[in-house]
């Protein structure tokens, strides 16, 4: 079975609003889990298309083995509460984060936002880095996703996330952050911003989900970058877009299959966690979801922005950078533009893909210190 760590509990009248924690799967957990990987029943796959349905019957069957018999989940946790962890409740729910302080701090802290299907073990090759340069790092889960289990109620979307992100550097006592994310976590960065500006100095985002509105004339004058990039944008939707329609709409229905099969989890999650990442980070990540049984609640947020009815009030106005790859789709600055109204950085690099501070972490910290330092 599927198992949420727990951490020492105090009677309720003297329980703390920030407890602290650590990560202790049981080894009764470890155990069914190998026990499950080792009665896997593998769909099959036509001779020579092997990956063109879908993810590759082959790269399932190799995670799944090295899942088994190679990756080490204790390892991964002790390298989890090697940081100091905690738990607080913020609007009904529990909200599990790290909390990093830099041995010379400047004054100012960093929020460090990831998505799906990754976790904060995105993170976590740019806390060394990060704390070097004297910033404080927070580090949360998006709320049911990970060690905190799943979310217990209706309308855990972006926006209800971001207002509990400001409700905690508050209750830290931050009164300067920087907000900074990817994936997932560069829609919810930027509405951190919208919601406190008096304290977030600015936002640091690999991608700006920015998008035409419709209106051909938008289209009428890109420039060949412009193109390159609606042109992978339009590739994405049409080639790899079947999760987000799914998650958006019917998640308890996959959600079924994924919370009672490590190797139903492994085939959907790691569609979107590509070849190019090592095991290890793809492992953790998927393991992260299976051990906590936040695989379906995790889908739900997809439901519940598709279901969400608020709106921006105007683009967002505090100092916006992004710091995107080259292989990956981060943007079009004329509709980011429209969105975000001081974006101060554009910058593209040569990097390996989504998963920046996993696969560039120098070349991520490089440039969120950059642009923090400079607002100062």
């Amino acid at each position: 079975m599927s198992a949420v760590p727990t951490t020492t509990q105090q009677p309720a009248s003297q329980e703390p609003r920030i407890r602290p924690f650590r990560v202790e799967i049981p080894q009764s957990a470890l155990d069914d889990l190998a026990e499950r990987l080792d009665r896997a029943r593998f769909t099959d796959a036509l001779d020579g298309a092997d990956g063109e349905y879908g993810t590759a019957v082959s790269r399932v069957q190799r995670l799944a083995a090295y899942w088994r018999d190679g990756f080490d989940w204790r390892a991964f946790e002790a390298r989890l509460n090697a940081y100091p962890q905690f738990l607080t409740e913020i609007d009904g729910q529990d909200i599990h984060f790290l909390h990093v302080r830099a041995e010379a701090p400047n004054g100012t802290a960093l929020l460090l936002t990831h998505g799906w299907p990754g976790s904060q073990a995105e993170y976590l090759d740019v806390i060394a880095p990060l704390t070097a340069a004297g910033y404080d790092l927070v580090i949360p889960a998006i709320p049911g996703y990970g060690f905190a289990g799943p979310t217990t109620a209706r309308g855990w979307n972006l926006h209800r996330t971001a207002r509990a992100w400001v409700e905690l550097m508050a209750r830290l006592g931050y009164e300067r952050y920087g907000a900074v994310g990817n994936d997932g976590g560069s829609m919810i960065s930027p509405e951190v911003g919208r919601l406190d500006p008096e304290h977030v100095v600015g936002v640091h985002v690999t991608q700006l989900f920015s998008f035409p509105s419709g209106d051909p004339a938008e289209l009428a004058d890109l420039s060949p970058e412009e193109q390159k990039a609606i042109e992978t944008l339009q590739w994405f939707w049409e080639n790899m877009g079947a999760f987000n329609q799914l998650q958006s709409q019917q998640p308890q229905t996959l959600a079924h299959a994924l919370a009672d099969s490590p190797v139903g989890l492994l085939g959907w999650n790691v569609q979107l966690l590509p070849e190019n990442l090592d095991d290890d980070f793809v492992l953790a990540n998927v393991a992260t979801y299976w051990l906590t049984g936040t695989a379906g609640s995790a889908l739900r947020f997809y439901r519940e922005m598709a279901l969400d009815q608020e709106k921006a009030d105007g683009p967002t106005t505090v100092p916006t950078a992004l710091a995107g790859s080259a292989n990956d789709f981060y943007g079009i600055r004329r509709f980011a533009e429209r969105d975000h109204a001081n974006i101060v950085r554009w910058n593209v690099y040569e990097t390996p893909g989504h998963y920046t501070a996993h696969q560039a972490p120098e070349m991520l910290a490089d440039d969120v210190v950059e642009f923090f330092d400079g607002l100062r």
